[in-house]
């Protein structure tokens, strides 16, 4: 507990205050004090996030303010507010964080790289909230502790207490607001720790396009001959899996940028799906799950405390958070070069897109733009089966700027470094079964290895894609989706189906989009 830190200047008159407590301080504040704590046996502290447990995107707003007004893609993802109704729910959260006996402060670095990184603040009443941020930023050393001075950005996170419905523009007793003039973000009526981590997140997705930089919603490793790889998609669709690779140094699992030296992750720790885990199929993050991670939201043995992986009883969107440096294989400090290979994953519910295809750099940024996959169940509040769905650089909830700005970066990136670009699709064959995770592992082994150099590949005549006939380690049948198909017909019609859904969602971005990328899109009229 920090005796002398104090929250005043923030209208905070809380005397209490436990800044970057230790591990165990922050357990035994969150046993004692929290409902639903416990620990699991192996360590772990499981923790409930309440009636929320996901983000709820539809109760995110932006303050417009005419500095960054012009910046910002303004719809139903990024939703204005004005300054006054920040202001009332700032009053609110400060009236609630002053009836706690005692406050957490976090105090960190978002981003490795020393030159794009930013300084800051989370001010919460939960230990679980604490332990989950120290897990998830950059933790500093007691000097950069001791020399933090003032953060660049403030989470004032009073998710206990819920926003009031009949505060002009509020949609529910949930609300996210971000002002970037303020360089504070407040967080009312919701306990689901990944409001943070994406608010953060989305700090970064405005503020790295003003220096040339792409953020990406992506994981990343790095291989022997320090081959950078970076995998896109959303969550579910295996960023965090795939990028545990035994064989590659991590260097993060869902956040990083891209920048004229190379890559670096943004976060200093992991953010897992928890559903189905087993030592066998994701031994990595199985092996994570110790003393000082945070699980959320699982169903355990009361006696034994041994978790159920497969209890959805509470929420599909089961969590495990951890420092990457729990993870055996790691690139410490997580920062590395530039990508070799950039990979789209994708999580088809159709049975229609193949497992493996590569892409030429008009085709890379078509389907950047798109992000298209079925959004899984449980990711989100409401989602309780997997739903076809675009959602722009694989990312849309937390990029600010047009996708177009972020497509632009990554197109100029790719073409400078010469990187090969990959759409893998984990989800379904035509035989209503997903993609085997062993069979996703061995395309991503063969990309590293370069055992498609020399393979024969087939040209999807709608997409224009190249789908490789052989992959060492993959039954050559699963590779085309044709062939998974017993009813040919109903391949073509849900193909068909598919590529006017692929159409439809792009003509909203057709008008600021270059030609060449516009055309690289699927076509109705060829064969199928």
């Amino acid at each position: 507990m920090s005796t002398a830190f104090s929250l005043k200047k923030y209208g905070i008159d809380t005397e209490k205050i436990y800044r970057n407590s230790s591990v165990p301080v922050l357990y035994e504040l969150g046993l004692r004090l929290e409902k639903g704590t416990a620990i699991s046996d192996v360590g772990a502290l499981m923790t409930y996030s309440g009636e929320k447990t996901g983000r709820s995107p539809k109760d995110k707003r932006i303050v417009r303010h005419p500095d960054s007004e012009k910046n910002i893609d303004w719809g139903s993802i990024n939703m204005g507010l004005d300054e006054h109704t920040f202001m009332v729910n700032h009053e609110r959260a400060l009236d609630y964080l002053n009836t706690r006996d005692h406050l957490f402060v976090v105090d960190a670095f978002a981003g490795w790289d020393p030159n794009y990184r930013i300084k800051t603040r989370i001010v919460c009443t939960r230990a679980y909230h604490a332990l989950f941020m120290q897990n998830m930023l950059i933790m500093p050393t007691k000097e950069e502790l001791a020399n933090f001075g003032e953060p660049d950005y403030v989470i004032f996170n009073a998710g206990q207490f819920p926003a009031n419905r009949y505060t002009s523009e509020m949609t529910s007793k949930t609300s996210v607001d971000l002002n970037l003039e303020r360089k504070e973000i407040v967080i009312l009526g919701s306990e689901y720790a990944g409001e943070m981590k994406k608010g953060i997140f989305s700090v970064m997705n405005y503020l790295m396009p003003l220096q040339g930089v792409l953020p990406m919603h992506c994981s990343a490793n790095v291989g022997e001959k320090d081959d950078v790889t970076i995998l896109f998609g959303l969550s579910g669709t295996g960023k965090t899996t795939l990028s545990a690779d035994p064989k590659r140094r991590l260097i993060g699992d869902d956040e990083h940028c891209w920048t004229e030296q190379g890559t670096f992750n943004i976060e200093g720790g992991c953010y897992a799906k928890a559903i189905d885990l087993t030592p066998e199929n994701e031994p990595d993050i199985f092996n994570a799950i110790r003393f000082g991670t945070v699980l959320e939201n699982v169903v355990y043995d009361k006696d034994s405390r041994k978790v159920d992986y497969t209890d959805t009883s509470i929420t599909e969107n089961t969590r495990a958070s951890y420092p990457i440096n729990f993870i055996d294989n790691v690139q410490i400090p997580c920062v590395a070069g530039h990508p070799e290979n950039v990979i789209f994953l994708t999580c088809d519910a159709f049975g229609v897109l193949p497992p493996v295809s590569k892409l030429t750099p008009e085709q890379a940024s078509y389907h950047f733009i798109s992000g298209y996959t079925a959004k899984m169940a449980g990711t989100e509040m409401g989602i309780t089966e997997p739903t076809p769905n675009f959602s722009a650089c694989f990312g849309a909830a937390f990029m600010m700027w047009h996708p177009n700005k972020y497509a632009e970066l990554l197109a100029e990136k790719i073409k400078t470094h010469k990187a090969n670009a990959w759409l893998i699709n984990t989800g379904w064959t035509g035989s209503g079964s997903r993609m085997k995770l062993k069979y996703t592992r061995a395309m991503v082994d063969a990309i590293h290895n370069h055992s498609f150099d020399n393979v024969e590949f087939v040209t999807d005549e709608a997409f224009g894609f190249q789908i490789p006939t052989s992959c060492p380690n993959v039954p050559s049948e699963v590779l085309i989706p044709r062939n998974t198909w017993e009813d040919k017909e109903k391949y073509e019609a849900t193909k068909l189906k598919l590529i006017k859904l692929f159409n439809e969602n792009f003509k909203k971005f057709e008008a600021n989009t270059n030609p060449e990328i516009i055309a690289a899109g699927p076509k109705e009229g060829v064969a199928l």
